[in-house]
C-alpha cells in the first residue's frame, strides 16, 4: 500500500541562490537518486513558491523515515548533498537547530 508524506522547507531569501537551487535539483546526482529509490520512495515531487519549497514523497511498506535517516547518515556522497544544499536551504521558524525538512500534517481530503 503507498503512503504519501507532505514536507515543507524554506531556501534563503536570494534570487541566485535559488535558481543554483533550482539547477542541482535540475541534475540531481546519480547516487542520490539511487539512495532515494533504495529507502522505498517511489515518487517524489518538490514545488516552490516564492522561497517555500514543498515536497510530496509516496513510499511503499518498506519505508520508514528512521531507516532513511540512518542510510543516509551512513552514505557520505547523501551527507556531501545535504551539506551542499544547507547552503540554500534554511529552516522553517519554529523548528530545532539543523531540522530541514519538516513533516507537514493533512488538514483535509476530499
Amino acid at each position: 500500500m503507498t503512503k504519501r508524506y507532505c514536507l515543507a522547507l524554506d531556501l534563503k531569501e536570494d534570487e541566485q541562490l535559488i535558481a543554483e537551487y533550482e539547477d542541482y535539483h535540475r541534475k540531481v546526482w546519480p547516487e542520490i537518486l539511487k539512495s532515494i529509490r533504495d529507502s522505498g520512495i517511489e515518487a517524489l515531487e518538490i514545488y516552490r513558491t516564492g522561497n517555500r519549497l514543498f515536497m510530496i514523497m509516496e513510499v511503499g511498506d518498506n519505508f520508514s523515515f528512521e531507516k532513511k535517516s540512518a542510510s543516509d547518515a551512513a552514505n557520505e556522497k547523501v551527507q556531501q548533498w545535504e551539506s551542499l544544499m544547507w547552503q540554500y536551504q534554511k529552516a522553517l521558524p519554529g523548528t530545532k537547530a539543523g531540522e530541514k525538512w519538516v513533516l507537514m500534517d493533512r488538514i483535509f481530503h476530499l
